[in-house]
């Protein structure tokens, strides 16, 4: 159990360096689909999840801490995911190959808000039940 409670308190940052690390190459770097309008399509919307994964890891890794995961670390977790989508967009305007956009900050932020909306639900309102389970047996590490 505490391998997997470590691990949980690594993963938002390895995550963060997986995500920095990439964003430094060019979007084509690790796949291109040969349809370039699918590929852009594809791509684009992952912004959509990669920084609401992030946000799930983080909240994994503070639901591992010693004391009660309250609606202020929730709140936390979500506007580090923010900041570093933030961060990343900035990352990316320094390469030419690469491109930043509010557009892009936007998507992040809502694939954040919709799992934040998932998970207050299920820790603080009673709602999605195998959910807040789940996540249960994660603060019981």
């Amino acid at each position: 159990m505490k391998v997997l409670k470590w691990t949980l308190r690594i993963l938002p940052f390895l995550y963060m360096s997986a995500i920095w690390i990439m964003s430094s190459l060019p979007s084509n770097h690790f796949v291109e689909l040969p349809d370039s309008g699918l590929d852009r399509t594809i791509k684009e919307s992952l912004h959509l999840i990669e920084f609401a994964i992030l946000y799930v890891l983080l909240v994994l890794a503070f639901l591992t801490r010693r004391g009660p995961f309250t609606t202020g670390l929730n709140v936390l977790c979500a506007v580090i995911a923010g900041l570093y989508g933030l961060t990343d967009e900035i990352h990316q305007s320094f390469y030419p190959y690469r491109s930043a956009s509010l557009f892009d900050l936007v998507k992040d932020v809502t694939g954040i808000a919709v799992c934040f909306y998932f998970i207050y639900g299920a820790l603080f309102k009673g709602k999605f039940i195998g959910l807040g389970k789940l996540l249960g047996k994660v603060r019981k590490l």
